[in-house]
C-alpha cells in the first residue's frame, strides 16, 4: 500500500503478537466488518531491546521501513519520541504526560504545522483500576483483560480514538476523524500506548 492509499484509510486494528523472545505488533486496515484486511505495518521489539525505540515496517517481510520513533531521552517517563520516515524526515511527535497521568494517562502528540492533539483514557474509573492491577503481585504477565479507550483531541474536536478490545490478548481498534493526520504518526502513537504505557 502506498502512502496516497495508507493515508485515505479511516479505522486500522492493531494486535499485538506475544512471543517467548520478542513483542510483534501487526497493524492491519479493518474491513467494513471489522475483520483484519491488508497489513500496512508491522514491528517486532526483542524483550531485551530497548524499549525507546523502534523500527515500524510496512508488513511482515521488514524489506520496507515505514517509520521509526526513538526517545529524545532515555529511561525517561515523561520523554519525547520523535517518529521519522524512511529517509529520516521528521513526521511528528508524541509524549507521555507524567503528571497528568498520575491518575488518567495523557499523551500529546503533535504534527507540526497542522495538529497538535492531547490523548486521555476516556474513563477515569477503567484507569484507575489498571493503576491497581499494576501494583498487584504475580501479575506481570497477566495483561489488564478489561477495554479501556483513548480519545485524541484538538479542543473539543475528536481527531483520533484507539480502543483496546476486551480480552487477554492485545487488541485494539485505531479510528481517524481527522484526514489531514499522517497515518504513520497515528500508528506509532497506538503501537506506543501498548508498548510504552507502563512507563
Amino acid at each position: 500500500m502506498d502512502d496516497i492509499q495508507l493515508q485515505a484509510q479511516e479505522r486500522f486494528n492493531v494486535r499485538q503478537k506475544m512471543t517467548l523472545m520478542a513483542n510483534r505488533y501487526v497493524v492491519t486496515v479493518a474491513r467494513p466488518d471489522g475483520s483484519e484486511g491488508e497489513v500496512v505495518a508491522f514491528a517486532q521489539q526483542k524483550r531485551t531491546a530497548i524499549k525507546e525505540e523502534m523500527t515500524v515496517y510496512s508488513d511482515e517481510s521488514k524489506k520496507s521501513v515505514l517509520f521509526t520513533f526513538k526517545a529524545r531521552q532515555l529511561l525517561d517517563v515523561g520523554a519525547t519520541y520523535d517518529v521519522r520516515d524512511e529517509t529520516g524526515t521528521p513526521i511528528g511527535t508524541f509524549r507521555k504526560e507524567f503528571a497528568a497521568s498520575l491518575l488518567r494517562s495523557t499523551w500529546s502528540l503533535d504534527q507540526p504545522g497542522t495538529t497538535r492533539l492531547t490523548g486521555r483514557e476516556r474513563n477515569r474509573v477503567v484507569a484507575v483500576l489498571r493503576r491497581v492491577w499494576e501494583f498487584l503481585p504475580l501479575v506481570d504477565f497477566i495483561p489488564f483483560a478489561w477495554p479501556y479507550h483513548f480519545d485524541f483531541t484538538e479542543g473539543d474536536k475528536r481527531a483520533m480514538s484507539v480502543d483496546k478490545k476486551f480480552g487477554l490478548r492485545d487488541r485494539y481498534v485505531l479510528d481517524m476523524a481527522n484526514p489531514d493526520l499522517d497515518r504513520r504518526l497515528a500508528i506509532a502513537q497506538a503501537v506506543a500506548l501498548d508498548a510504552l504505557q507502563s512507563r
